[in-house]
């Protein structure tokens, strides 16, 4: 586990590094959260490792001085939030596909996850790259479009790669209705997708960091089916 540093368009950006033991099956981009490269967003980079794969988390708020927020301080994030745009992500998602490109992982064997803002990232990757494999857990942006991007049910006939949606239906920031949306948007796409709704579930529930949000039942099932979305779809290293 170590972090290591990428060559964005507009300057270095640090990246969180989790190898596994022995060769990777593949390798996976862990987005982050709204708050930063975090604790718990290592933690999740460290249990993709332990199921096989390398992955890495770029701190995507690099240009604003890579803070890690506490998950109750809005009032500092947002400045953070509003800093990201379009060019500066795409940059960002080039220099870690390049990386990883480097290091062995074709495009068809790397995959990418996203949490919360980063899930709306992690679509964007989908639309942009021809990967192997994207995850999204609960992304906004759904109707309206973030970080001077369409939204994600305009971008969503042109996903290059297989697409699984996990969203809680108590989520207030992004209503079923808008899921139900993005479900019927991404059927036009060239690629396999599948959208997943829980019940019971709000935003950020795959955090278990953040009790407040964390749905157990949801986050262990939102993880089976991630692993098993890589572990179809990912092709093989080189």
């Amino acid at each position: 586990m170590a972090t290591v540093t990428l060559h964005s368009e507009d300057g270095d950006m640090a990246a969180y590094q989790a190898e596994p033991v022995g060769p990777a099956r593949g390798a996976v981009v862990v987005v982050q959260e709204a708050f930063g490269v975090n604790a718990h967003i290592e933690d999740v980079a460290r249990r993709f490792a332990g199921a096989g794969y390398r992955a890495i988390a770029p701190h995507l708020f690099h240009r604003t001085g890579d803070p890690e927020l506490a998950y109750d301080d809005f009032e500092t994030m947002l400045p953070h939030l509003q800093a990201l745009d379009r060019t500066g992500l795409l940059s960002d998602l080039d220099a870690t596909l390049d990386y990883l490109a480097a290091a062995g992982f074709s495009p068809s064997n790397t995959g990418a996850v996203g949490f919360c803002m980063g899930g709306t990232v992690t679509f964007l990757a989908a639309v942009q790259h021809a990967m192997g494999a994207a995850v999204t857990f609960y992304g906004g942006g759904v109707a309206q479009g973030r970080f001077g991007l369409p939204s994600l049910v305009e971008l969503a006939p042109g996903l290059q790669t297989p697409w699984l949606g996990l969203f809680g239906d108590q989520d207030t920031g992004i209503p079923v209705e808008q899921v139900e949306s993005l479900r019927v948007a991404v059927s036009a796409a060239p690629v396999e997708t599948e959208v997943v709704r829980y019940p019971d579930a709000g935003h950020g529930f795959h955090c278990d960091a953040r009790p407040a949000a964390y749905d157990a039942a949801a986050a262990a099932d939102g993880w089976r089916r991630t692993l098993d979305w890589f572990g179809r779809h990912l092709g093989s290293p080189g």
